[in-house]
Formats: C-alpha cells, sequence, structure tokens
C-alpha cells in the first residue's frame, strides 16, 4: 500500500479526537496470519475504538494480512471504490475480507452485504460489540466483542431474474468469536473460488466477447408493446456487435433520472449482476450524457454505453469502403464529442469491445480542439465525397437512365432482393446493418405492351432504424441522398417482423426529416412465406397497392418489376 494512504481514514470522522483518529491509524500497522480469517486481537482493538467513538468501523484485509483501508462506519459506507479493487473475474474474488463491527447486536444488515457482494470480498465479519463487560484500560473504555456473523457470496445461477438476497450470499451466526478466528481463510477462499469457477465455465462464455447486461428505461409515455419491442431490438443490436447478453434489467419512471437514468436501487442491482454474472459491458436502451456515463461506471465498476454507441460500433465493423470508414469516423467522433467530459479520467475506455472499435477509438482521451480539428478536416471530406457522387448522378441522368433506391428498416432484405433481381453478390446476413456502403446494379425489365425492355439502376441503400442516431444521419448524407434523389423509391418491409408497423413509422420519420423531397414510392412487404394468413391478410387491408413479395424464395419478383416499370415511366 502507498505510503500516501497509510494514514488515511475513509467515512464520517465528525466530532473524532485526534487521539481517536490516531488509534484508527495505528490499524495499519497491524498484521494477520495469512490464512487467519481474524484474530481476538484486533476484533477486541475494533471493539474497544468502537465503543469508545460510538460508531462502526470496517476494515479491510488482504489475503497477506495486511490492512489496507480503514474506515468509520458501515461497510456500506466505506466501501472500495470498484476502480480502485484488484482485478478479477467472475471465477474469483477480490482477495480482500471485511471485518467491521455493530452495536445493534443483530444480523448482518442487507446493505452490508450488498456492498460484500459490490466488492466481491473474500468474506465479511461483523463483530456483535455489547456493553456489558466494559472495563477501564488506561483511562479509556473497551468493548467487549459478543459474537460475531460470518457471510460470503455464492455462485449466481445464470437463470435468476430477480435480486433476491439469499441468491447472493451465506450468512452464519451468531458464533462465539473463538469460532470465527478459527476459520481457515485460505481454505475458505480455496472452495468459493473452485465453485465460482465451475460456475463461470458452465456458462461456456466466449472470454473474447463482452458480456452485457441491457437495461430499459420506460417512461410514462411508453406502451409495454413498444418497450419491449425495443429492448427485443437493442438486444438483436448487441448480438450483431458481437456481445453477449447476459440479463436484461427493466424499470418504470416517470421520467429518466437526471444523474444515473434510472433509480439508485435499480442502479446497485444492476452493480449486483455485474460481480455476479461476470459482466463487462452494460448498455442502456436511451442515449446518455457525459455526466451519466461517468456516474454510472464510477458504480458499476465496468463501461456504461448507450444504443447510439452500439449502432456506432456495428458499423465501424460493417464499413468496408474508404468512403464509409469516412463516414464512420465522422459520426463516432461527432458523438463523442460532447461526452469527452468524463471520458478518460475515471474509466479507461480503450481495450477493445463494443463501443471502442473503429477509427475512433485511438482519439478518445485526445484533446477536444484536436478532435474538432479532425472533425472539420472529416467533414469537408465527405463534402467532397458527396460532390463525387452527385455528379455520378448527374451523368446517369444525362443518359436518361432512371433510378430505383431500395431503402427501408435494417434487415428488411434489401441486399437479398438486389441479389434476386439483378443476379448480384452484395453480402447477405441475418443481421443489422449487414451491409452499409451503397451499391448501384442494372436491372433490364421488359414491357409486355410493346415488346421492348427498359433499364433502371437499382441502389441498395444503408437500413434505417428507429431513432436513427442524428450523428449518422448527418455523416451518412452523401449515401442518404440515393434515397433523396432516386426517381423512384422501393420500400422493403419485413413482414414477418411484429413490429413492422412501427417500422414503417420510424422509415417515414426519417424521409421526412430529409431536406429533400423524394419521388414517388412503391411499398414491397417482403417474407411472405414466414408469416400467416391472417397477418398477410391485415397488410394487404392496410396497404392495398403495395407488392407482396419473398426475395429469399423469389416469389412476386415479376410483378414487383411492372409495377417498378410503371412508376419509372410515369416519374
Amino acid at each position: 500500500m502507498g505510503k500516501e494512504l497509510i494514514d488515511t481514514i475513509f467515512g464520517n470522522l465528525q466530532g473524532l479526537k485526534s487521539s481517536q483518529v490516531k488509534q484508527l491509524q495505528r490499524l495499519y500497522h497491524q498484521r494477520l496470519p495469512g490464512n487467519e480469517l481474524i484474530t481476538l486481537d484486533l476484533a477486541q482493538r475494533l471493539g474497544a475504538i468502537c465503543t469508545e467513538i460510538n460508531q462502526p468501523i470496517s476494515v479491510y484485509i488482504n489475503r497477506r494480512g495486511q490492512i489496507i483501508r480503514v474506515g468509520v462506519g458501515t461497510p456500506r459506507q466505506t466501501q472500495i471504490p470498484p476502480l480502485e479493487l484488484p482485478r478479477y473475474g467472475a471465477e474469483r474474488l477480490s482477495g480482500i475480507r471485511c471485518i467491521t463491527t455493530d452495536l445493534s447486536l443483530s444480523s448482518p444488515p442487507e446493505s452490508s452485504l450488498t456492498a460484500m457482494v459490490l466488492q466481491r470480498l473474500d468474506a465479511l465479519v461483523v463483530l456483535n460489540i455489547t456493553a456489558s463487560g466494559f472495563v477501564k484500560r488506561g483511562g479509556g473504555v473497551t468493548g467487549f466483542v459478543d459474537s460475531a456473523y460470518l457471510a460470503y457470496l455464492l455462485p449466481q445461477k445464470p437463470s435468476t431474474d430477480t435480486v433476491e438476497s439469499t441468491s447472493y450470499w451465506e450468512v452464519f451466526g451468531p458464533w462465539p468469536l473463538e469460532r470465527v478466528s478459527q476459520e481457515n481463510l485460505f481454505d475458505l477462499v480455496e472452495n468459493l473460488e473452485a465453485e465460482f469457477s465451475r460456475e463461470f465455465i458452465a456458462r461456456q462464455v466466449n472470454a473474447e466477447q463482452d458480456r452485457v447486461i441491457l437495461v430499459g428505461l420506460q417512461t410514462d409515455q411508453m406502451s409495454d408493446l413498444v418497450f419491449e419491442e425495443g429492448l427485443a431490438e437493442l438486444e438483436r443490436l448487441v448480438d450483431t456487435a458481437g456481445g453477449i447478453v447476459l440479463d436484461t434489467i427493466r424499470q418504470k419512471r416517470s421520467r429518466p433520472h437526471p444523474q444515473t437514468v434510472i433509480g439508485s436501487g435499480k442502479v446497485d442491482e444492476i452493480a449486483l449482476k455485474v460481480q455476479t454474472t461476470g459482466a463487462t459491458l452494460v448498455v442502456f436502451d436511451r442515449d446518455l450524457s457525459a455526466s451519466q456515463i461517468r456516474n454510472l461506471e464510477i458504480r458499476l465498476g465496468v463501461r456504461a454505453v448507450d444504443r447510439t454507441e452500439v449502432i456506432l460500433d456495428i458499423f465501424a465493423q460493417r464499413a468496408q469502403s474508404g468512403a464509409g470508414k469516412l463516414q464512420v469516423e465522422l459520426a463516432q467522433l461527432e458523438y463523442m464529442m460532447p461526452r469527452l467530459t468524463g471520458r478518460g479520467r475515471t474509466m479507461s475506455r480503450l481495450g477493445g469491445g463494443i463501443g471502442t472499435r473503429g477509427p475512433g477509438e485511438t482519439k478518445l482521451e485526445t484533446e477536444r480542439r484536436t478532435i474538432q480539428k479532425r472533425i472539420t478536416k472529416l467533414q469537408q471530406e465527405v463534402n467532397h465525397l458527396q460532390g463525387h457522387r452527385s455528379r455520378l448522378r448527374n451523368q446517369r441522368q444525362k443518359q436518361s437512365v432512371p433510378s430505383v433506391a431500395i431503402m427501408g428498416y435494417t434487415n428488411a432484405g434489401k441486399s437479398t432482393l438486389i441479389n434476386a433481381l439483378t443476379n448480384a453478390d452484395v453480402y447477405i446476413a441475418d443481421q443489422l446493418f449487414a451491409t452499409l456502403d451503397p451499391t448501384t446494379r442494372r436491372l433490364s425489365i421488359p414491357d409486355p405492351q410493346n415488346q421492348e425492355s427498359h433499364l433502371i439502376l437499382l441502389t441498395d441503400t444503408v437500413g434505417f432504424i428507429h431513432e436513427l442516431p442524428p450523428s449518422l444521419v448527418d455523416a451518412f448524407r452523401a449515401t442518404l441522398e440515393e434515397v433523396t434523389e432516386a426517381d423512384v423509391l422501393l420500400q422493403l418491409v419485413d413482414l414477418s417482423h411484429s413490429a413492422w408497423k412501427r417500422q414503417l413509422e420510424s422509415v417515414a420519420t426519417i424521409l421526412e426529416n430529409m431536406p429533400i423531397s423524394t419521388g414517388p414510392m412503391l411499398i414491397a412487404f417482403n417474407k411472405i412465406d414466414e408469416v400467416t394468413s391472417e397477418a398477410l391478410a391485415e397488410a394487404q387491408r392496410c396497404y392495398p397497392s403495395a407488392v407482396f413479395i419473398s426475395a429469399s424464395k423469389r416469389l412476386g419478383l415479376e410483378t414487383l418489376k411492372q409495377h417498378l416499370l410503371r412508376l419509372v415511366v410515369s416519374s
């Protein structure tokens, strides 16, 4: 332990005499045998000081028997911040035990046991101090340790969905102090970590993947259906980004908490889940401010990211072309700029994982001015790219080749459709944002009336999503102009998705916010081979002018071509 901390007493020191503070400071010089949980001498010293100051005392001891922290207060009031704890995993403990005193002669309060879990302590010993048996000793008073409780952690089962104290810890006692002092610390820790290790291996979690806890906040304006659909989509996003969702935490509040989004008690619940499941990342279903990120990471001990950051991470992984990478970097930096405060001080954001990939990952701890210069340069390059694509479009228009932009919600099947229509080889996958860079292919459509063929250009555009991050809309404006300047829009809808109506509304909202008016639109419902006849009938009733197809099964494609031809000819 550093010399600068050797005299530090944590907790509430108000009202203590200098002689009492010195008694607490001298505890740092006491050393315990490595394999002993507690000694009778230390217990009685703590009892004496506790009764003299009439406040609980908590000391923290490492496995070498060194007292590394002394505090006035309960374990919850004096706990070690997550960032100062030794590194440990889901299969190991922190290597620190806590000895605390209690004047109430009651079993350990839940707050102290929760602090044990949050710090992943080897053990918690609660000394019950009784008022009987006080003796004068050098002008002071000493207390008698009446009995003690012993508590330690239990492995957390993956199926546990709610916070129940009995699933997190085991409490024994009250025992005579002599019995507690005879407990072998090394045997206790070895057996506990063996159980944690077995439980960890049973989960078969890939250590290279982020282990994620999702957090959803349902406000008064949000229905249960919309809320659950949003969480389901967030889980898909995390899966696409390469993470494994271990658990989902939900809370209902009238409005987000300004400091932590969710309530303080719910933050503690998530912190418990983090410690007991070995989670490495907490993902929230809404945007977080810089101060909220800082407050959450301090209390949770792991990275906290929001939905936008997960989407940006996916874009960073998916971008293939130079233009795509350029726009992703710009989006990342514009997102990062207002959140620099609180990043890089309390916790390094570097080192891999969701929210740290892409061209912007090395800029997380650089100066704001440097990042602003980079943003300005990237914006100039995006403007140049925008001009280049505009010239290409003008050339196509001079050649009188009409264009059709395939757009819609992400994972609706746009790339599958362009492959089916033009025999292209665009990458397809059952993932959100599988492709980012626009792909243009020629399509020849025969006209049955005059036996001629009409040539059109099909462009596969980036997928939309509910509440598309503004930084992405701005950075990808050169790509999205393929949508706004096309002669005809073909909106593809995944009819097999339970939220297809909401997805249609989200796409409409994004199109309304685009600065340029769009051309005529044809709606095509995809994946009709995966839906019930009732769902198909409802969509046909709501959208009688739409086309119904299955791109993967090549159903309805000829009808789709003829509808496109009529729109192109009339536009």
